[in-house]
């Protein structure tokens, strides 16, 4: 549907007297729905434009983290959409492994049962059960907020199509040798029962204690220093630089283990920093992954001592306690054997716990699958270095790089049931076969398919191309990749940023899964703090859409979307924008109650007042505003662009201006009423992409077409106007002037003065109806007495203020805000004129107090004219 298909409404557009979001919302959204405007056609000639969107996970619901980038996203797309592109953005879901399956593992311990008790694949069954039940509410959230998502291509990481591309990619990845099997130490999450990757480990200062521990008797002993007393059990080394002379009669031999009936060789190792404690360290090959390297380097045996749950396994008296009770009760031990030689306590450290469920992790040696990072991150790395990817803002391109140039290998396996199964056979014999998603799994007795399931990160990064129907070579792949801008938050660059890079590139012959990856901030409470349910400060977006619409929450994410800066919001800013929205409806009213029109061509220039020429003029360079900072994801500029535009210019002074055009009648009227219409129709257009509702519902009325979803984007016409605009100019810096003045005197806002206006030799004169009707400035009469005179903008205006204030009490009130005002003035001046202070102070702060300072002066030269205008001065 173009706009040039849709035929306006000839019949009289009426409005209610008030916005009621709930009310216009739902309905709009589903029309949009049925009439197909979010449907993106393959088989069009338009250029296309895709997003995908960051499939959240099927256990989630809307959060505001998730209303900033849909609204973002859904901007850019409806946009793109308007000025011709066959837009897709793209929805689907996560099967988010771990997360999904806990919640069903809760369900079943809430019966008494655990998943061992349903077996796998009845356990599988019931976790598809929950999610067709309970999974995807966000879905119905995302219609709520407006996304204007392509539902007919919904997707779901586990569904036939992206499971076939899991099973594609593994295998190819396998058979490039890219994919390995490999015992190494991972992280390990006692009560998730599962390996997670580096990037799922949230780390945070803990209590802990360090102790001091004597190896070895007499002569031939150290001491080490360990907040991990537990895993000694396992210890199959000392360490010491091989240049520390402390301990170079020891290198080399055997001491004894307190605790246990082993001895354990004192050894030399680089890696040791001989300026740390005692300069001597503990080695537990398999449950730290530094002292993992030095066993390899040292053929060192490794000895797990903790189980999956993190209980002692070794025989003996610590057996079966759970880790933090053994570490209690071998510290005891030590200390009755007169083996702890210091003991610190509080001893706050670096602790790594699991971003799931807060466990602390466990670093365990356990084999595990693993994907060979180095020559896929670095063309991940390349393709942002030779400009085919760009990422905006700049400067977290450092952050990016300092990810994909260090990156270890990606341990990718998971002990979960819930997820893409790894397809890899063993046979009998020690066979190992990895199956294609077209090959026959190998049968026979003894063989069996690998239990474990793939980090959900692994098909999350085949998002982009996945979604789009690959490996097969389908219209939707061949027409919508590679997509146009990713738009995700800084924080999952790690996560899935440079996964899909690497993956996209790999999979798809070098072209990478977008030509954009454009970061945002996150979103924090109104103080900048971290939203948390411990803090007590998380806020449900649908609340505030129910009380304020949905336009109103979008409007205040977008206003706060500087690229890659966090983004304060507090309920006051929803409100403001819901007040936004209100001004928009209520200017529009106006307008189509004084016969605003989009009908017939714009008159021309030659019949156009001032006032008509400014506002069009104003508006074209808005557009032209407006399109830049699209192009730049500058969405906080663009929305504050927009808004004092809409507000201040349309609403507050063209609309102003125009009631005395239209109180006069006539054909300036007419010709104000097409200019006003035309203004409405493109500011909404403008508007429309970030607060659909209200615009939908407003410019269907004003232009009577079908919808603005697929009308045309407005286009910068070229003209300006800097006669008009440095007229009206002057024409705002009277009233402006005038209004301020007669607040300073308390005069109510809608007080009559008597006044006599001197504006000849100015472009002003053709403005005084609309000055006068605007100040409430009644005619001089024959009594009249000029008790106030303000020069301003090259006139004169006068004013009689006899009898309608209390001189004496305004005398007073405006000589001690003078004094205030040269009190400030004066402690700005001598702060300034400090050196010591100047050399000290943030630049920040010397700016703010130049800042005082200019306001002062300038209220003192203000608040001395308005003394001096008093009568009787």
């Amino acid at each position: 549907m173009t706009e040039n298909t849709q035929q306006p409404n000839t019949s009289t557009p009426e409005l209610p007297t008030q916005y009621a979001p709930a009310e216009v919302e739902g309905p709009l959204y589903e029309r949009w729905v049925e009439r197909g405007y979010f449907t993106a056609d393959a088989k069009s000639d338009k250029k296309p434009y895709t997003i995908v969107i960051p499939p959240p996970n099927v256990t989630g619901s809307l959060h505001l983290g998730h209303a900033f980038q849909h609204t973002l996203m859904d901007a850019l797309t409806r946009r793109k959409r308007m000025q011709g592109y066959e837009a897709l953005w793209l929805p689907g879901m996560d099967h988010a492994g771990i997360a999904t399956q806990n919640k069903v593992e809760q369900q079943l311990a809430e019966e008494g049962k655990s998943r061992h008790d349903l077996g796998r694949e009845a356990f599988v069954d019931r976790v598809w059960r929950w999610k067709e039940e309970y999974g995807g509410r966000i879905l119905g959230q995302m219609r709520r907020l407006g996304d204007g998502v392509d539902w007919s291509r919904e997707r779901f990481t586990m569904d036939e199509g992206l499971s076939k591309a899991v099973q594609t990619i593994f295998k190819r990845l396998y058979d490039d040798e890219l994919i390995y099997r490999a015992e190494r130490i991972i992280n390990w999450c006692p009560r998730c029962l599962t390996a997670i990757s580096d990037i799922e480990v949230e780390y945070q200062e803990d209590d802990g204690e360090l102790v001091s521990i004597r190896y070895g008797e007499g002569e031939e002993s150290l001491v080490v220093a360990t907040t991990r007393a537990e895993t000694m059990l396992g210890d199959t080394a000392v360490a010491v630089h091989p240049e520390d002379e402390r301990y170079a009669h020891l290198i080399g031999k055997q001491i004894k283990l307190p605790l246990t009936d082993r001895s354990i060789p004192v050894v030399a190792d680089t890696h040791v920093d001989p300026e740390f404690g005692t300069g001597a360290v503990k080695v537990t090959p398999a449950h730290d992954p530094n002292d993992f390297a030095i066993g390899q380097r040292h053929d060192l045996p490794s000895m797990t001592v903790m189980d999956e749950r993190g209980n002692i396994t070794v025989h003996g008296p610590f057996l079966g306690l759970d880790r933090f009770e053994a570490r209690s009760a071998i510290v005891g031990a030590l200390r009755e054997q007169g083996r702890i030689v210091a003991e610190k306590r509080p001893y706050v450290h670096s602790v790594g716990h699991c971003s799931r469920c807060s466990t602390t992790v466990e670093p365990r040696l356990s084999m595990q699958w693993w994907v060979k990072v180095g020559p896929l991150a670095k063309a991940a790395g390349d393709a942002v270095r030779d400009g085919r990817v760009k990422i905006h803002p700049a400067d977290m391109s450092k952050r990016y790089f300092d990810w994909v140039d260090n990156m270890h290998d990606w341990c990718i396996s998971r002990q979960l049931w819930w997820g893409h199964r790894i397809p890899v056979w063993y046979g009998p014999d020690g066979e190992v076969v990895c199956v294609g998603p077209d090959e026959e799994p190998p049968g026979g007795e003894g063989w069996t398919q690998d239990t474990d399931v793939l980090d959900t990160w692994f098909s999350s990064g085949l998002w982009p191309f996945s979604t789009l129907g690959w490996p097969e070579k389908t219209p939707d792949l061949e027409k919508f990749y590679a997509t146009d801008v990713l738009l995700t938050g800084h924080d999952i660059i790690f996560f899935w940023v440079a996964r899909m890079m690497m993956f996209g590139l790999y999979a798809m012959d070098g072209v990478a899964p977008f030509h954009t990856i454009a970061l945002t901030g996150l979103v924090r409470d109104e103080r900048g703090k971290k939203m948390s349910k411990s803090f007590g400060n998380v806020v449900d977006p649908l609340d505030w859409m129910d009380a304020y619409g949905s336009d109103a929450v979008r409007f205040t994410l977008a206003k706060g979307a500087n690229p890659g800066t966090d983004v304060p919001i507090g309920e006051d800013w929803v409100q403001a924008s819901r007040n936004f929205a209100n001004k928009i409806w209520n200017a529009t009213r106006f307008a189509l109650m004084n016969g605003a029109t989009v009908e017939g061509e714009l008159p021309p220039a030659e019949k156009l007042s001032a006032a008509d020429r400014w506002i069009l003029s104003r508006l074209n360079a808005t557009v032209a505003e407006v399109d830049a900072f699209y192009d730049d994801y500058q969405f906080a500029k663009l929305a504050d662009a927009l808004y004092h535009f809409a507000w201040d210019e349309v609403f507050d002074w063209y609309v102003e201006l125009s009631k005395t055009t239209f109180t006069g009648g006539g054909e300036q009227a007419k010709v104000s009423a097409r200019v006003l219409g035309e203004v409405l129709d493109v500011t909404l257009k403008l508007l429309h992409p970030v607060v659909p509702f209200v615009t939908e519902a407003l410019w269907t009325t004003l232009t009577g077409k079908e919808s603005l979803v697929v009308t045309e984007w407005p286009a910068d016409s070229g003209f300006r106007d800097a006669a008009a605009e440095a007229e009206i100019a002057n024409l705002q810096q009277v009233i402006t002037e005038v209004r301020r003045f007669r607040a300073d005197q308390g005069l109510q806002p809608g007080q009559r003065v008597p006044a006599r206006l001197e504006l000849g030799g100015t472009s002003l004169a053709a403005h005084e109806g609309a000055i006068r009707q605007l100040l409430r400035l009644q005619p001089a009469g024959e009594d009249f007495s000029a008790t106030a005179t303000l020069p301003v903008a090259g006139a004169t205006v006068a004013l009689d203020l006899s009898g309608t204030i209390d001189v004496e009490a305004e005398r007073k009130r405006l000589a001690k805000a003078l004094a205030a005002a040269e009190k400030d003035k004066a402690q700005c001046e001598a702060k300034l004129g400090n050196e010591a202070f100047l050399a000290k102070a943030a630049e920040q702060a010397v700016e703010k107090i130049r800042g005082r300072l200019v306001k002062a002066e300038a209220d003192i030269e203000r608040l001395g004219a308005q003394l001096a205008a008093l009568p009787g001065a």
